[in-house]
């Protein structure tokens, strides 16, 4: 079997795994939109490249307000690899204890708030210390680990907790232990993970039923929409009344 069809099987088995995660999927977005009906946010961080996840929920395409995605530059800005701004740094920061505190200082937290928190290891320092500051605040935490690998991997903290031992809720990616799926022949390491591609499953699925279930309650999200599928006029409006409502929500994560 070539490399391109194992990726697309082993992806397969992947949305099999998800699939199997119905129930906790379906309890995420009622505790996520039971916090959006109050009027509150949905705070969503992840680090690295686990920031892929944060954007997928929001702002594009498909999502809707009601979701405050914390994106932490220095943790996330390695596009340069090297030098300034790279790589090493962001992983070194990553594990910075008491980092997680500075970043959360800057909002009012409050418990109709509920988090969502993404780390495929689920064993870096800043978002672990990120959930067990919610969870301190009494807020319900999510998080979206990578089970097997988290299992197998040491936490960087030195009591060993790691981010499911601060979840409400755990859900799985779905990808194998080292994230790479494929192995190559005469190649000693393996390539081409799969948690971004569980992750993003997730996310969207769970966003999906947000929309519903707010839906169903009388107050359908203002979704952001392409001009080839609303119209310009439409796709314009909602781009402004989305970013509108946005901006009212996160000033009340302001009001100290």
């Amino acid at each position: 079997m070539s490399e391109i069809k194992q990726y697309i099987e082993k992806s397969r088995e992947i949305i099999e795994k998800i699939a199997a995660q119905e129930d906790k999927i379906e309890q995420a977005a009622n505790l996520f939109s039971s916090t959006i009906l109050s009027g509150r946010m949905v705070h969503v961080f992840g680090s690295g490249h686990s920031r892929i996840m944060v954007e997928e929920m929001w702002p594009r395409y498909g999502s809707f307000p009601g979701f405050n995605p914390i994106v932490e530059l220095s943790l996330t800005f390695h596009n340069l690899v090297v030098g300034a701004n790279g790589q090493r740094q962001a992983m070194f920061l990553e594990n910075v204890s008491g980092f997680a505190e500075r970043i959360l200082r800057n909002f009012k937290l409050s418990e109709l708030d509920s988090a969502l928190v993404i780390s495929s290891s689920g064993t870096n320092i800043v978002p672990v210390e990120i959930a067990e500051i919610f969870q301190q605040n009494k807020i319900k935490v999510v998080s979206i680990i990578t089970k097997a690998h988290s299992d197998k991997s040491k936490s960087k903290r030195k009591d060993g907790k790691k981010l499911s031992d601060f979840s409400d809720i755990i859900l799985d990616t779905g990808a194998p232990v080292g994230d790479a799926m494929i192995e190559i022949e005469n190649l000693k390491t393996p390539v081409s993970p799969g948690s971004t591609l569980g992750g993003v499953i997730l996310i969207n699925s769970i966003k999906a039923r947000v929309a519903s279930l707010l839906t169903k309650a009388g107050h359908p999200p203002t979704v952001l929409s392409a001009a080839n599928k609303v119209g310009e006029q439409k796709a314009v409006e909602l781009f402004e009344n989305a970013y509108d409502e946005h901006a009212k929500r996160l000033s009340k994560l302001y009001q100290f």
